[in-house]
């Protein structure tokens, strides 16, 4: 069986010799699973020297790999019988090869699956992730490494838990990691190949000091295609020495009216899907061309595995997308790292908290999916999701490099000077709505610092009670509390919010309850609102901000001006029951889903991230 063979069988299978004698050769972690087991086929080249890596399918039911181009496929049969694949790659003096494997599925189902074994670089992040079927208890789940240089687990005790997260070790030279996720008598083996990569060379001038997951572009063929990467995803970029605009322009200096396919040839990725279900988004939802309108600020798309949570970054220009967004498929989501929020912990100390959602026809506007649950996703389960972190990242994109300045900008100057220069002459548009409709609020702007980059809190706002918290924001201008974030997230909220109602009719929620200690305590909301921007002191900054960011908005002073007035929710009552607030008659399907959501505690904490800028 698959959990026996995987202890004995990391043999070569087949294998190819180069002039030097080095041993390129396929490995497996067992030669006969179970249906619904994720299986690895791994091909390792001693010294790294390989190209033009291709997987194919030659026999048995088709099954899904969504990283053909690496040295390690991983699928989840389905049905029993024999699989065959072939993998053909260039060796180092050039040689052309073509290898073969196959496998045998039994017809014996299996109850626990340790997903998804693949490559990596060393230094990695890796996330590793069981699935067990309902037989099994997840709190009898135990992850255990087996084979390879030891890593160390993010969390100690892994019991009891799904996924694992750690980083690849340092390797001279491809190596094979191996684990196991078991249930009491049940198990199943995973297997990692961490890949020998160019050491990390630190300095002040490093813009990335944590290895990034290997990615290309999308378009093999676009006009940037030599130069996307080592220009806007690399650990080679320095911020002494980043691109110049004559290098990497934004899509602007090509286009000021890009289509799908302009902006697609500046699209990155780790995986071909990210890709293509970028450009379902832009062909299928951006009836306004609002998005490819907004892009025009960036030199660049990345979608990649590693980034978590999504960003703009000045540094390269381009906007950096969670792969979360997009996954159709368990296979797709499969293939991205599923490490939390590292933000998750921070203000855990507060009394308070400040949740918030997207509702519409008094209804959540997307769908969760546990990370165990293994469903096909269709596009509008979190397309609110996904189009309102798009209005808010191009928010940024537009802050730094407005249309007002593409005409302007010196080509010749890298991208960080180009925007260090506009800093220093005039600030940038987050800068002047801060001059002149400035948020005050010491009090907020404190504990922003505590809830979302870290600070540690004080005695004083340890003590704050929600009631405190009404006191500081009620009457303030700002819609949200991340707005307090720093100038720039609230230049971009005041953006994304205006353009979820104008958009697609949904507004945004926010309150200020208690802070519960455990699972069983409920939010209970103190004060609250839905729809805030739409209240008269707020409306200023709004018309500021989308005016500038996105001034093809048609009518954009008659929109703001008739935004409607906020609902205050129900203080006393929990946030779950503060869902249907809104005086609009529903149909009896909608009220039945609202009711499967009364104790649902979802809410959202940490949907942005401004990444730290070098800019002084």
């Amino acid at each position: 069986m698959k959990n026996n063979l995987r202890i004995l069988l990391l043999i070569p299978i087949l294998f190819a010799c180069n002039n030097n004698g080095e041993v390129t050769k396929i490995i497996t972690v067992g030669d006969e699973v179970k249906i619904a087991q994720a299986v690895e086929l791994i091909l390792l080249a001693p010294t790294n020297n390989i190209t033009n890596i291709i997987w194919t399918q030659t026999a048995g039911d088709p099954v899904v790999f969504l990283a053909y181009t690496s040295k390690v496929i991983a699928f989840t049969p389905n049905t029993a019988g024999t699989y065959s694949f072939n993998v053909s790659f260039t060796l180092k003096d050039g040689n052309k090869e073509t290898l073969s494997h196959s496998i045998s599925v039994t017809d014996e189902q299996g109850h626990i699956s340790a997903r998804l074994g693949h490559a990596v670089l060393e230094g990695s992040k890796v996330s590793l992730r069981a699935s067990l079927t309902s037989e099994l208890s997840a709190d009898t789940l135990v992850w255990q490494q087996t084979s390879g240089p030891e890593v160390n687990f993010t969390a100690e005790d892994t019991r009891g838990d799904y996924a694992v997260f750690f980083n690849a070790p340092e390797v001279t030279r491809d190596t094979v990691l191996e684990f196991t996720a078991s249930s009491g008598s049940r198990s199943d083996k995973v297997a990692i190949l961490v890949e020998n990569a160019e050491a990390i060379t630190t300095s002040d001038s490093t813009a990335y000091t944590e290895r990034l997951a290997r990615v290309f572009p999308f378009v093999a063929d676009s006009s940037y295609a030599d130069v996307l990467v080592d220009c806007v995803y690399s650990n080679k970029i320095n911020f002494a020495q980043t691109c110049t605009f004559n290098t990497l322009p934004l899509i602007a200096h090509h286009t000021t009216t890009p289509t799908v396919d302009d902006i697609m040839d500046r699209v990155i990725v780790s995986h071909h899907w990210m890709g293509e279900r970028f450009r379902e988004f832009l062909e299928n939802f951006d009836p306004h061309n609002d998005f490819k309108n907004l892009l025009r600020a960036n030199t660049a798309i990345v979608i990649s595995s590693d980034i978590r949570p999504s960003y703009y970054w000045v540094v390269s220009g381009a906007i950096h997308l969670d792969a979360n967004y997009f996954w159709q498929t368990p296979d797709e989501r499969d293939t991205i790292n599923q490490a939390p929020d590292y933000r998750t912990s921070f203000g855990s100390e507060l009394n308070f908290a400040m949740p918030w959602r997207y509702v519409k026809n008094n209804n959540y506007t997307s769908t969760f999916i546990a990370e165990n649950v293994r469903v096909t996703r269709q596009p509008t389960d979190v397309l609110y999701s996904l189009t309102s972190l798009m209005y808010h990242e191009l928010a940024h994109a537009n802050d730094i490099f407005p249309s007002s300045s593409w005409s302007t900008l010196n080509r010749n100057q890298t991208i960080l000077s180009t925007a260090q220069q506009i800093a220093n002459d005039t600030g940038f548009k987050s800068d002047q709505l801060s001059n002149t409709l400035p948020l005050l609020g010491e009090e907020m702007y404190a504990l922003a610092q505590v809830r979302f980059h870290g600070v540690d809190a004080s005695s004083t706002e340890k003590s704050y009670q929600p009631n405190d918290i009404k006191t500081f924001f009620s009457s303030e201008d700002a819609p949200q509390f991340y707005n307090y974030s720093s100038i720039r997230e609230d230049y971009a909220m005041l953006f994304d919010g205006f353009m979820m109602k104008a958009r697609f009719d949904i507004s945004r929620d926010v309150a200020i309850t208690n802070a519960p200690k455990t699972a069983n305590e409920n939010y209970i909301v103190n004060w609250g609102q839905r729809g805030r921007i739409g209240e008269a002191n707020i409306k200023p900054r709004v018309l500021y901000a989308v005016s500038h960011i996105l001034p093809e908005v048609n009518d954009i002073e008659n929109l703001v001006n008739n935004l409607p007035s906020p609902i205050m929710m129900n203080a006393g009552e929990s946030w779950a029951d503060n869902l249907n607030i809104s005086p609009i008659k529903i149909e009896q399907s909608a009220l039945q889903k609202i009711s499967a959501h009364r104790k649902d505690r979802r809410f959202i904490q940490y949907e942005f991230y401004e990444k730290p800028s070098p800019l002084k």
